[in-house]
C-alpha cells in the first residue's frame, strides 16, 4: 500500500452536501417484495432465487405497515420489563384481555415482530454504469443485513450506527437483476436489551431499512474515504485519502491545486495531503459554526472520482479540570437523547427534523446533546454541523463489557465504523464506548479502548463510558456523582468530585417527574400509542380526579422546573464540572414511563415553562446567587455572594451588574454592583447584596432578581420574609390538638371548632418528600419520594398568612420533611384537600396535607404536617400554623363537605412509636453515610421504614466493615434488635453483622448477637445471649446480600428486658 505526503494550498468554500463524481445515484423507494421468516427457513430454502409473495414500502418498518403480532402479555419485548405487577396484579386485569391489551411501561407498538425478514426488487442497471463499480446503500437498517443479486450472496454487515454498504463489484451488466435483503432484528450481538439502539423502551425492536436506500456508480478506482484533520494552532489541514479499487499505471489524487501520483495495488492506496488553510480561515463553534468545504479528485486512465469532505476548523482539549474549545472554556449545556421518536419509531433521516431538535435545545439554552447507548444518522450531523451544536455519540451499547465475548469486539468495529462515517463532523466532539457498562474486567478493557481511539483519532475527547468507571485513562468524566439536592440552595457539589483530575460532566442530572399531559395521547398518531398514559388517566378518572389533571401538570411542571434550576445552578458553581447532561429536557417514555421532561416526546412545550424562562438559568451567560437559605425573619440580614458563569463568545468588558427586589407591590429594594469586566470562566464574583429583612413587609414572598444591564442576562430567585415572632396557635373558640381523640370529636358533635395540626399518622399514609419522584416509582416502587410537589389554592383564606403560588416552593420545604400526606380516598369525593400533595400517577392517591370538613355539627381542620416540633427554629412552620388557626377562627371557617367521625378516627389514627424514638435516641457515629442523597445514618432511627442509612456509594463506595454507633440517652437492659432492611430494593441489605452494647461507648466486649440475613424486606429480629445493660448500641456490618461494599438500614428498634 502506497502512502505520500504532501504539503500544498487549497481552495476551500462555503460548506455543502458530500456528492461524488459519476452518473447519478439510483433511488430503490417504493414498493417491494416481502415475506416474514418466521422459522428461520430464508436461507436454507433459497429465498433469493424465488419471488417473494407480499408486498411492503421501503424507506419503511415492517411493523409500521401492519405485519408481526398484536400486543399480548406473552410478547417477547426487547427489554427487561423489571417490574411485574402488570402482569400479575388484579388491577391491571382488564389492561391484559385480548383486545385491550395496554402496557404501563413504555409506549406500546401496535405489531412487534423480532426476526428475520425478507425484502425483494428487481433492480434496473442502466447501459451508462457499463464496467463501473456498482454500489448499494442502505442508511439506517434494523438490524443485520444480508444482500444477494441474483442467486450471488454480497455478504453481511451488523452496523447499528452506520450505513451497510455492498460493494456489488464492476461486473454487473446492464439490465434487470433480482436484489434481495434479509433484515434481522434479534440480538445479534449481545449490546444488552437496556441499549436505546434496540430496545423496546424508547424508538422499539423494529425490522426495516428507514434512510436512503440507493445504487451508485464508480470507476474502478474509487475514493474510498476523506478524514480531515484540522491542526488549529497551524492554521493546517491533514487529509486522510483512502483510494480503494485497482487501475493499470498511476492516479492522480487531487485537492484544490495539490496533487499526488500513486500507484495503486491491489487493495487501494493511501494518500496523505496537508495543506494550510490561510490567515483568514474561520474557526468552528457554538457562536459562529464556519464550515470548509474541500474537494478532492482522483483521476486516471478510465478512471474519475470526486469527493467533497466538509469540516471545521477547532480544536477540543482537556486541560486539567477544564474543557477547551479552540483555547476558550467550554461549559457543556446538555440533554440526552434516547431515540425517543414516537411517530414512528425510528430515528429520522432528513436534515430538518434534527434541525428543528436543536433549535429547540438552543431556545432553551443548551449546546449540546449526549445521544445515550446509540448514535445518530447522517442528517443529525449536518444539522448539528450548520447551527453549531456539540453532540456525545456512543457506540449503542449498554452492557457487560472485557470479558472476552462478541460484544468485545464488536464495539471495536462498531467505533471505527463511527468514526469513519461522522468524524469529519465537527460536532462530534466527545465519544463513549455506551452507558453503564459492567464486567469483571470492565475498566482494564475500557482503559485500553480509550487510549486506541486517543491514539488513532485526536478530533474528539474519549472517555470510557457513561456513567461510570472514572479511570485515569479518561479524557473527562461522566459522573452522577455531582448532583442531587446535596448541592442545592447556595452550596455546590466539589466534594464529590474532588479526586477526579480531569474535566467533569454531569451523568443524567435531574430525572425529576411531572404529572402526565393527558392532552398527549392523541397526538401519538403513529405506530407507536400512549397506552400508559390511557391507563393513568383511566386511574386517576376512577379516583374521582380526572378534572384536576391539568392543575396536576402545571403545579408539579412549576416545582420540576424549580428542582431543575437548583440542580444547574449548582454545577455551575461547582470547579471541575464542565458540563452537564439532563435526562431529560423532554420526556423518556419507557422504562416505566419517566415523565422527566418540561418538553413532552415530540419536543413539544407543556405550558408550564417558556424557552426563554428555562435559558435564565441554563444559558451560555447566568447570573448566580449564593444564598445560605431561602427562608427568613425580619430579625435577620439577607445576604447573598453573587456571581456570574459566564461561557459566551467572548469577555464581557464593562459589566454593570443589578439587583432589585421585587414583592406584590412592585420594587421594595435595589441597587447595582461595582462595574467589571467578567471573563470566559465559571463563577466571577459580581459583589454581596445585603439588607435588613426588619425593612419588608412580612409576610411577604420577594423575588430577587440579578442582571447585567444592557444584556438579557438575568436570573431571579424567591425568598420569603416572615414575622421573627408569631404566637402559637390559640385560636379563639376553636379547640387545637394533635389526634383526633375522643375529647375532638365530643367537640365537634357539640358543634365546635376544631384544629389538628402534627398528627402522627401511621405508615400507611405516605412520608413527605421536597423532591419530586426520581424517574419513576414502576421502576423504583420502594424510593422515599412517592409524591410531585403540592397543588393548593393560593386565594384560599386558610393561606392568607402563608404567601405561597398554586405550586410547591421553597418556604415549604421545611413543612412537607416534616410530614406524612394522609391517603383520604376513603373520604367523600367531593372532598378536597386545601394543600393536596400531588400523588405519583401510578398511584393516584388523593392525598391531604391540609383539608377542612363538617363533622355533624362541628367543622375540623387538619394539617397533617408537624408543626409544632422545634417551632422556635421554623419560621415557615410557625407561620403556616398561625394562619391556618386565624382561619380556624374566622367566620370563613365554614366546610360545606362532611365527613363520617368514625371514618375520620380510622383514618387519623396514630402510628406505633418505635421506642427509639421515643427515647430520643441519636446517632453518635457512623462510619459513612450517604448525605449527597439524604440518605444519612438518623434515617435509621426516625420510625420510617421508607427512609434508609446508606453509607457512601459514589465516586467510589467506602469499604467494610460499617459501623453504627447509637446513643439511647440512658442506660437500658436489652434483651435483642430489631432490624428493618431497605425497602426499595437489595442494594445495601446486610448479610452479616455483630450486635455490642456498651456503657462508654469505647470499651465494646464479645458480640451479644451475631446475625446473618439472606436478601429479603422482612423486619428481622435478633436475641441476645443474655441481657445486656448499656447506653451504646453497635452495629457492625460485616457484609452485604449481594457482595457490595456499602450497606443499608432502613430502620432499628430495641427491645428492653422484660421486668
Amino acid at each position: 500500500m502506497a502512502r505520500l505526503a504532501l504539503v500544498s494550498a487549497v481552495i476551500l468554500t462555503l460548506a455543502a452536501p458530500a456528492a461524488a463524481a459519476g452518473p447519478a445515484p439510483l433511488s430503490l423507494a417504493g414498493r417491494w417484495r416481502f415475506q416474514l421468516d418466521r422459522e428461520d427457513a430464508g436461507i436454507k430454502d433459497r429465498w433469493f432465487e424465488r419471488a417473494l409473495p407480499e408486498s411492503i414500502t421501503l424507506p419503511g418498518a415492517l411493523q409500521n405497515q401492519g405485519f408481526g403480532d398484536e400486543i399480548s402479555v406473552r410478547t417477547e419485548w426487547t427489554a427487561n420489563v423489571y417490574d411485574r405487577t402488570w402482569y400479575e396484579s388484579p388491577a391491571f386485569e382488564a389492561y391484559r384481555r385480548p383486545g385491550n391489551v395496554k402496557v404501563p411501561f413504555w409506549l406500546q407498538p401496535d405489531r412487534h415482530y423480532v426476526g428475520a425478514a425478507w425484502y425483494q426488487r428487481d433492480i434496473a442497471i442502466p447501459e451508462e454504469w457499463r464496467g463501473k463499480r456498482v454500489v448499494l446503500t442502505l442508511e439506517r437498517p434494523h438490524w443485520e443485513t444480508r444482500a444477494w443479486i441474483g442467486g450471488r450472496a454480497l455478504g453481511v454487515r451488523d452496523s447499528l450506527s452506520t450505513p451497510h454498504v455492498y460493494d456489488l463489484g464492476p461486473g454487473l451488466a446492464p439490465g434487470t437483476h433480482t436484489l434481495t435483503l434479509r433484515a434481522d432484528n434479534r440480538m445479534i450481538v449481545d449490546v444488552g436489551i437496556w441499549a436505546h439502539s434496540v430496545s423496546d423502551h424508547t424508538q422499539g425492536n423494529w425490522n426495516g431499512i428507514v434512510g436512503r436506500i440507493e445504487l451508485a456508480a464508480t470507476s474502478p478506482a474509487w475514493i474510498d474515504d476523506v478524514q480531515a484533520f484540522p491542526d488549529l494552532p497551524r492554521q493546517t489541514v491533514r487529509l486522510a485519502v483512502r483510494i480503494g479499487g485497482s487501475a493499470a499505471g498511476k492516479v492522480t489524487v487531487r485537492a484544490g491545486s495539490a496533487a499526488a501520483e500513486v500507484d495503486l495495488g491491489a487493495d487501494g492506496a493511501a494518500v496523505e495531503l496537508e495543506t494550510p488553510l490561510g490567515a483568514g480561515a474561520r474557526r468552528w463553534d457554538e457562536f459562529a459554526p464556519e464550515l470548509q468545504r474541500l474537494s478532492v479528485a482522483l483521476r486516471g486512465p478510465g478512471i474519475a472520482d470526486e469527493r467533497v469532505v466538509t469540516f471545521g476548523l477547532r480544536e477540543i482539549a482537556a486541560r486539567g479540570t477544564r474543557l477547551v474549545l479552540n483555547d476558550r472554556d467550554l461549559f457543556l449545556r446538555g440533554t440526552l437523547e434516547c431515540c425517543i421518536f414516537p411517530l414512528t419509531g425510528y430515528p429520522p433521516t432528513e436534515i430538518e427534523a434534527w434541525k428543528r431538535v436543536i433549535r429547540i435545545c438552543k431556545d432553551h439554552g443548551l449546546n449540546h446533546i449526549r445521544f445515550h447507548s446509540w448514535c445518530p444518522p447522517e442528517a443529525a450531523f449536518a444539522a448539528a454541523d450548520e447551527l453549531g451544536f456539540y453532540y456525545q455519540v456512543e457506540a449503542a451499547v449498554w452492557t457487560a463489557v472485557g470479558d472476552g465475548g462478541p460484544i468485545d469486539a464488536w464495539i471495536y468495529a462498531e467505533t471505527e465504523r463511527i468514526l469513519r462515517a461522522y468524524g469529519n463532523h465537527p460536532s462530534f466532539l466527545l465519544m463513549a464506548h455506551g452507558n453503564e457498562p459492567g464486567g469483571a474486567r470492565r475498566d482494564e478493557w475500557l482503559g485500553r479502548w480509550v487510549e486506541h481511539w486517543k491514539a488513532r483519532d485526536g478530533r474528539r475527547l474519549y472517555t470510557s463510558g457513561s456513567g461510570w468507571p472514572a479511570i485515569s485513562e479518561n479524557q473527562y468524566h461522566v459522573t452522577p456523582a455531582p448532583r442531587g439536592p446535596g448541592g442545592w440552595i447556595g452550596k455546590d457539589y466539589r466534594a464529590s468530585i474532588r479526586n477526579l483530575s480531569a474535566p467533569v460532566i454531569v451523568h443524567e442530572m435531574g430525572q425529576w417527574c411531572v404529572y402526565p399531559n393527558f392532552d398527549a395521547i392523541a397526538k401519538h398518531t403513529g405506530p407507536l400509542k400512549a397506552r400508559n398514559f390511557e391507563i393513568f388517566r383511566d386511574s386517576l378518572a376512577a379516583r374521582g380526579m380526572l378534572p384536576e389533571w391539568r392543575a396536576f401538570q402545571r403545579a408539579s411542571g412549576r416545582f420540576q422546573a424549580l428542582c431543575y434550576k437548583e440542580e444547574v445552578e449548582a454545577a455551575f458553581r461547582t470547579p471541575g464540572v464542565s458540563g452537564v447532561q439532563l435526562l431529560d429536557l423532554h420526556d423518556f417514555p419507557g422504562q416505566g414511563t419517566a415523565l422527566v421532561g418540561v418538553l413532552d416526546a415530540f419536543w413539544d412545550e407543556k405550558g408550564y415553562i417558556a424557552p426563554a424562562e428555562f435559558r435564565r438559568f441554563f444559558g451560555a451567560t447566568v447570573p448566580l446567587a449564593r444564598m445560605e437559605k431561602r427562608v427568613w425573619t425580619t430579625e435577620e440580614t439577607f445576604a447573598a455572594e453573587v456571581q456570574v458563569a459566564h461561557f459566551g463568545p467572548a469577555p464581557l468588558a464593562g459589566a454593570r451588574p443589578y439587583w432589585r427586589l421585587v414583592g406584590a407591590a412592585g420594587r421594595a429594594a435595589g441597587g447595582r454592583l461595582p462595574e467589571r469586566d467578567v471573563p470566559i470562566a465559571r463563577e466571577t464574583p459580581l459583589g454581596r447584596i445585603a439588607f435588613p429583612c426588619a425593612d419588608l413587609k412580612a409576610p411577604a414572598a420577594y423575588r430577587l432578581v440579578v442582571g447585567l444591564e444592557g444584556t438579557e442576562f438575568e436570573n431571579d430567585w424567591t425568598i420569603w420574609v416572615y414575622p421573627a415572632a408569631v404566637p402559637p396557635p390559640a385560636p379563639a373558640g376553636v379547640l387545637v390538638a394533635t389526634a383526633l381523640d375522643s375529647a375532638v370529636l365530643a367537640h365537634l358533635a357539640a358543634g365546635g371548632k376544631a384544629f389538628l395540626h402534627s398528627v402522627r399518622l401511621q405508615a400507611a399514609h405516605p412520608r413527605g418528600s421536597f423532591t419530586p419522584v426520581f424517574w419513576n416509582r414502576q421502576w423504583f416502587p420502594g424510593q422515599a419520594c412517592q409524591t410531585l410537589g403540592l397543588l393548593c389554592d393560593p386565594a384560599h383564606p386558610a393561606l392568607a398568612a402563608f404567601p405561597t403560588e398554586a405550586h410547591c416552593d421553597w418556604q415549604w420545604e421545611d413543612i412537607v420533611a416534616h410530614a406524612r400526606c394522609l391517603v383520604m380516598d376513603t373520604l367523600p369525593r367531593e372532598l378536597r384537600p386545601i394543600v393536596q400533595p400531588i400523588d405519583d400517577w401510578n398511584s393516584n392517591r388523593k392525598l391531604g396535607l391540609v383539608f377542612e370538613c363538617a363533622v355533624g355539627r362541628g367543622a375540623l381542620l387538619v394539617c397533617t404536617a408537624d408543626l409544632a416540633r422545634d417551632a422556635a427554629r421554623r419560621p415557615a412552620a410557625r407561620q403556616l400554623a398561625h394562619s391556618l388557626a386565624a382561619y380556624a377562627a374566622s367566620p370563613a371557617f365554614a366546610p360545606a363537605t362532611a365527613a363520617d367521625a368514625e371514618d375520620l378516627r380510622e383514618l387519623l389514627a396514630p402510628a406505633r412509636a418505635s421506642k427509639l424514638v421515643a427515647l430520643g435516641a441519636t446517632v453518635l457515629r457512623a462510619s459513612s453515610e450517604d448525605a449527597a442523597n439524604g440518605n444519612v445514618a438518623a434515617n435509621a432511627l426516625d420510625g420510617d421504614p421508607e427512609t434508609f442509612w446508606h453509607t457512601a456509594w459514589t465516586p467510589a463506595p467506602d469499604p467494610m466493615p460499617h459501623e453504627l454507633v447509637i446513643d439511647l440517652g440512658k442506660e437500658i437492659e436489652l434483651e435483642g434488635l430489631i432490624y428493618t432492611p431497605r425497602q426499595d430494593m437489595t442494594n445495601g441489605r446486610i448479610a452479616a453483622c455483630e450486635i455490642h452494647v456498651s456503657a462508654d461507648a469505647a470499651s465494646w466486649g464479645a458480640p451479644a448477637a451475631a446475625a446473618a440475613w439472606r436478601d429479603s424486606d422482612r423486619t428481622e429480629t435478633v436475641k441476645f445471649d443474655r441481657p445486656r445493660a448499656g447506653r451504646y448500641l453497635r452495629i457492625l456490618i460485616g457484609a452485604e446480600v449481594r457482595g457490595n461494599p456499602f450497606a443499608a438500614i432502613a430502620e432499628l428498634d430495641i427491645i428492653p428486658a422484660r421486668r
